[in-house]
This record gives structure tokens, sequence and C-alpha cells, in this order.
């Protein structure tokens, strides 16, 4: 076995703000620091976020309005301290990243521009267009190169090196040939983002096939509250292609196929900007009762033509674009299609206020971090508000690369590896690759996204949850009996997407079982067999273990409270 190990102060997994934002204040504070990506980190999903990202700028608001805002739209399952730690660092992140170059829309007097989101008192999402996302993203990637960050991009991450309730590094192979590598490491960050192309209609990249999850799943470590899935309401219908909450926050209007505007009667007050999960629902529901539109009815309309067009033209010109290109139309003449897509993710991998990651809802695993949409540090809790995810990505990514300086300085020492560290990754490759069964990458893949869409989506019930737990064994069987027909080493996409196929097959039967056990509706899971909420016996996180066999044990952890009392949630 010839594997090359290289040794670092620490490894970070993904490329997108949050990766970016840690190996920056690692790599600023002198430690050896290594970036591993399957995508250049231009590439990162994160530059596809559109819409902002909250921060309580403004005199008229404050980080407590944030604060209490962001509790109430997680249905009260948020942690309120990590809740309060990152409301509290918004305004400071945002001068953060704007020193580093990125560029904002400004108002009239010159300050950085903001818009509604849902779910907010007062507006609060600082935008750059419609391309906030790509603005901060390339700002903080040309600043991590100034320090000289070292990134290996084009290696895909296989495993973790963990023993004794360390983590020691990663091992990955270079996609270019297939050459495996260990990257040992005093400390180790998870940063790979979300997990949303496990249903057939969503937003998400096509890279975004949760492979942190499962890697860490397989060790025995937990996953948090995966059956938080969030449906975000305006998914381009037919595709799920993502139009940003910032077409509603601009004043954009929902309509069903009767001319109705019809959140009226989901979220009188707040109408289209209510949170995400009950606009949601919203949408769904009309479609239900056969007043959706478009050729199968799966769609409602959204209409800005209201609008001056100049607020399109200048504030959601990409948006526009993506309208006309993937639906032929265009908003500043017509309503355009919408329909609920699956979006994000607000369970994942647990941590603590600091980014360490847990091994239990008690304990911690040493050297091991995680940040962004992968991990669980429960800032959202069971829903997401819009405009939240950038400052995750940024503050905790910040904040995990801080804190990972601070355990190295502290002495953490480096438990060498070795080459048997790589086994785990080898024999997956090996196996698939001589593999030659009958069974197709593309065609399980497609069923499993069917079945997570039809039985465990923006409606759920025990029925559906114990039909899609079959469905996804039925899966995991089949698929050892697959069949890829690229054998070489050089850009083995076939390889690739067998692996993340795997990843997916596992993670998302957690969201599964996670939502069987929550036999309540909560933010973005919805039972209609237990439609209310049920916090006598589940405000509680789920922490979800798997063994060998693929079985899905559960115990549950406390939800850290703080000032603001669960209280019903009214729009």
């Amino acid at each position: 076995m010839d594997v090359k190990i290289y040794e670092y102060d620490a490894v970070i997994v993904g490329s997108g703000l949050a990766g970016l934002a840690a190996a920056k204040e690692l790599t600023e504070a002198g430690k050896k620091t290594a970036v591993i990506t399957k995508l250049h980190p231009l590439r990162s999903h994160s530059g596809a976020a559109q819409g902002g990202i909250n921060a309580a700028l403004h005199d008229d608001d404050s980080t407590e309005l944030h604060e209490f805002d962001t509790v109430k739209g997680s249905d009260y399952l948020a942690d309120q301290d990590a809740v309060e730690l990152m409301c509290s660092k918004a305004p400071e992140t945002i001068r953060w990243v704007e020193r580093m170059g990125a560029a904002f829309s400004r108002d009239e007097k010159g300050n950085i521009a903001i818009r509604p989101f849902g779910g907010q008192s007062k507006p609060r999402a600082c935008y750059a267009k419609d391309r906030t996302g790509l603005a901060v993203l390339q700002a903080i990637y040309e600043q991590a190169s100034r320090v000289g960050i070292e990134v290996f991009d084009e290696w895909y991450a296989g495993d973790l090196i963990y023993k004794d309730g360390k983590v020691s590094g990663v091992v990955a192979y270079d996609i270019r040939n297939l050459k495996p590598a260990i990257f040992n490491a005093k400390v180790t960050m998870f940063a790979t983002g979300g997990h949303a192309r496990a249903y057939r209609f969503n937003s998400n990249a096509h890279a975004n096939t949760g492979d942190a999850l499962s890697i860490v799943a397989r060790h025995g470590l937990p996953l948090e509250d995966m059956e938080f899935v969030q449906f975000h309401p305006s998914g381009l219908g037919g595709s799920g292609i993502l139009i940003s909450e910032a077409a509603r926050g601009e004043g954009g209007r929902l309509f069903n196929s009767e001319g109705e505007r019809f959140m009226s009667k989901y979220a009188p007050n707040a109408m289209e900007l209510a949170s995400r999960d009950v606009v949601s629902r919203a949408i769904m529901e009309e479609v239900r009762a056969g007043r959706g539109v478009g050729k199968d009815g799966q769609s409602v309309n959204i209409d800005l033509t209201h609008l001056d067009p100049e607020i399109i033209l200048t504030r959601l010109p990409e948006l526009r674009e993506l309208a006309i290109a993937f639906q032929g139309q265009d908003m500043l003449k017509e309503p355009i299609h919408i329909s609920a897509t699956a979006h994000y993710s607000m369970g994942g991998i647990p941590t603590n206020i600091n980014c360490q990651v847990r091994k239990s809802p008690k304990e911690l695993v040493e050297g091991f971090y995680a940040a962004g949409e992968c991990s669980c540090v429960s800032v959202h809790g069971a829903n997401r508000l819009g405009a939240n995810s950038l400052l995750e990505a940024l503050f905790f990514g910040r904040h995990a690369g801080q804190n990972m300086v601070k355990a190295i300085d502290e002495g953490i020492e480096l438990r060498p590896a070795n080459e048997n560290d790589a086994k785990g990754m080898l024999d997956e490759i090996n196996k698939i690759m001589t593999s030659n069964g009958k069974e197709r990458v593309s065609k399980l893949r497609e069923e499993l996204q069917n079945g997570m869409t039809a039985n465990a989506g923006v409606f759920r019930t025990k029925e559906s949850l114990e039909k899609q737990i079959k469905i996804i064994d039925d899966l995991i069987e089949r698929f050892n009996h697959i069949r890829i027909d690229d054998k070489s080493k050089t850009y083995n996409t076939d390889l690739q997407e067998a692996i993340e196929l795997g990843h997916m097959l596992e993670f998302s039967k957690f969201i599964v079982v996670g939502a069987l056990n929550r036999e309540e509706s909560r933010g973005g899971h919805y039972r209609e067999d237990f439609p209310t909420r049920d916090d006598e016996r589940f405000l509680k996180h789920t922490y979800a273990y798997m063994d060998k066999d693929y079985n899905i044990s559960i115990e549950w952890g406390d939800v850290v409270l703080g000032k603001f009392e669960p209280t019903e949630r009214k729009y």
C-alpha cells in the first residue's frame, strides 16, 4: 500500500464560507493548514446564496430582536446560547467581511442596503443585489488566498481517522488520478455543506451529497435533528432551482389558480413574509386542494409585475434571468411558477457552542470541529430564517477557526497516522470498482429521491415514513450489487457518484427514522397524524446513531433554553 502521509496543524474539509473563514483564521495565526475540497472553492454552493445576510445594523433594530426572531422561527428548538452569540456578533461579522472587500448594495444614504425577509420583526437582510453569497465568497477566497491557505482542490475526502475519542485527520484521494493520501492533523474540521440532493426537487448543487454526515455516522458518532429539512417556498416549478426569498422581500405576491392571494388564510399578518415552513406548507396545501398552476398543477404563481421594473432590474437581475432561462417566464411581464423545493438542512453533525463535535449529548470528540450547514450547533432548531445561513457559515466558520487555534496553542497533540488508516476508504473504492452486479447508480439514486420527496417531504405520516424506511433498506441492499462502467483512475466520476450515493442512502435513513420517532409537528417537520407541537414530549434534540447493519437508534438531548419561553407561533 503506497499512501502518502501529510502532516498539518489543521485540516479542513470543505471550502465554502465556513471552511474558508476557519482556514483564514488558522493561517493568519501561523498554523499549517490544509483545505481539502472536491470542488474549486469558487464553485462552492455558498456562492449560490442569493438574498442576504442577517444583521441588526440599523438603529430601529436590535440584536435582541434578531435573537427573538431566530428562536421563534426555530419553533423554539434552537439553543438560545448559540443564537445569542451569533446574533450579537452579526454586525461585527458584516463589517469583517465588508473590510475584506465584499461589495454590498447601498441605500440612498450610502449605508449597506437591507431588505425584509420572512419571520423578521425588522428588515435586516444585508444584500449584494441577488448575488450575496457569490460576492462574499469571492471576497473571503481572495483574502484567504492572500494569507497563503493551502488548498487541495479536486480531492475527495473519503474517511475520518477516529480512534479512542480523538480525530487525527482524514483520508482522501485525488480525483484526477485516484491516488490516496492521509492528511494527519492535530485538529480537523468538517465544513462540507448541505444534503438536499436526497430529494428529487431541490435547490442544491450536484455536489451537496452529505458525505461528511455518513462518514461521521459510520464511526458510531451521532447526527442531530436530521428530521428537520427545510423546504424553500420558491423553487422554480418542475426543477426546484431557487428563486430567492428576496423576491418576496421586495414585494412578490403569491396567487393560486383562482387568482386568490392565498397567504391571507395561513398567515394573515405576515402574509408572504411568514417563516419558510409556513409558506411552503401553504403552497403545498393549495396544490393538494387542486388550486395549483402549471401543466401539472403542482405550482403556484409569484407575481412581481406590480413592482417598478427598476427594482427587478437592479435588485433581482439574476432571479429574472433564471426564470427566463429555465421557465421561459419573464417576471417583468408575467407571474412565474414556483413550488416548494428541498433547500436546507437544520440538522447535521452535533457541536457545542465552540463548534466542537459531540460524541453524545454530554461528551465531546477531541480535535474535531464542524461548522456551516453540515453541522448542528442548533441556531436554527426546527426551521431556519432566511438570510441566517450565510451568517451562520461566516460567524461559526470564523469562530471554529479561532477555537482550533486555541486548541493548538494549548498543546493538543498530533497522534501519528499510518497507512492502515487508509484501509477503510481503499476497501470502499475497491469494492465499487470490482463489483459486477446489475444495479445502476442513477436508477437507485432516482428511486431514493422520488421516495424521499413522496414519503418524507413537506407532509409526513407514520405510514409514509415506514414505507420510506423499507425503500431505503431495499436500496441499501441493492447498492451492494451495483456496477460502474468506468474502471479507470482518471477523473472517474462514475466511482465518485457511487460513493456519494452510498452516503445519501445512509443519511437519508437518519432523516426518516428521526421523523418517525418525532410524533409532533414542529418547524420544517410536519406530521399529518400529529399536527400540533408537543413541548412536553419533544422539546428535545434528536441524537441518532447507526450500527454496522444500518440500524438507527435514538436518544434525546436537552434544548438550551433562555429568555424566550416557548409560545405559539403566529404570523
